[in-house]
């Protein structure tokens, strides 16, 4: 196959969008039809992931939306108040499936419509959670048969699942076309790892392992925002991200306010709140969020 044909391109006008040499890329779609975005999003999104696993050995999910992290986050257990925070009482995680339920719960707002991205092989735990979420693509190197079986059935048979080679090595140098223009330049190709704390330059150089975990959580996803971002990282996962601000000043403000939302999701008056029966998990997340801002 020399080309995968899109349902459009980056807006529904542009209806000519397609994958060239198709027959060299490292995905391929297993339930559902693909636009350009939604490419744009898993190649972005996995090597987010990869590079996280890669980092701090742990199983590591992304929950990305337009081209930049709503959230990320390495496997890090929860406690009870984050359980009910992230609606995930009753269920049996697997560390993929509570990195997964960690970064979707940095903005749950934000992750409406996402694209999941896992590390490992996806298995029924991540597919369980999903089903309950609403989410348009999910991209994992692997899935079980199980996973996978759970995951045809998302948005009534058409939820868009890719499958992604791990070991796909690309061209050190990326172009783009922009009005008729090709630009060319090397891959950001840096590999952010525990090395980087080798060189300290503040006085308190002592830095215990999980705020350098969080550290590295931080500056990879930061790596994978547009520029200018700030990304605000706690107990192995982003907590405030902002992003593809004019000014960095804004970027700041907004990762501090969500950052904000995240603690008071876990207020004793936003997790006692009280919904009467039949009421959706996004009207919920509604009336929370409406709450915070009041």
């Amino acid at each position: 196959m020399k080309e995968i044909c899109l349902r459009y391109g980056m807006n529904p006008n542009q209806s000519e969008a397609k994958v060239q040499n198709a027959e060299n890329t490292p995905i391929k779609i297993l339930n559902g039809e693909a636009s350009y975005i939604n490419f744009l999003d898993a190649l972005n999104a996995f090597q987010l992931v990869q590079e996280l696993r890669q980092a701090t050995d742990q199983p590591a999910a992304a929950s990305f939306k337009h081209v930049s992290p709503a959230g990320a986050a390495v496997y890090s257990p929860l406690n009870e108040t984050l359980t009910e925070s992230y609606f995930v009482e009753g269920l049996d995680l697997s560390p993929l499936g509570i990195a997964y339920a960690r970064a979707r719960g940095t903005d749950r707002m934000s992750s409406f419509g996402d694209c999941a991205a896992f590390s490992d092989e996806v298995d029924i735990t991540v597919a369980t959670l999903l089903k309950t979420e609403v989410s348009d693509m999910i991209v994992a190197p692997r899935y079980t048969q199980e996973a996978l079986a759970i995951l045809k059935q998302k948005k009534k048979g058409k939820y868009l699942i890719l499958e992604i080679d791990p070991n796909y090595v690309p061209d050190p140098i990326e172009k783009r076309t922009v009005f008729g223009i090709t630009l060319e330049q090397q891959r950001n190709d840096v590999q952010i790892g525990k090395e980087v704390f080798n060189h300290i330059v503040t006085t308190q150089c002592d830095i215990p392992d999980h705020a350098k975990r969080d550290l590295l959580v931080a500056l990879i996803t930061l790596k994978y925002t547009q520029s200018n971002s700030i990304c605000f990282a706690l107990d192995g996962q982003t907590i405030g991200i902002g992003a593809g601000q004019q000014s960095r000043i804004h970027c700041t403000r907004l990762a501090a306010e969500k950052a904000d939302k995240w603690w008071l999701r876990q207020h004793p008056r936003a997790l006692n709140m009280k919904f009467r029966e039949g009421i959706s998990r996004i009207e919920v997340n509604n009336a929370i969020d409406g709450w915070m801002v009041e």
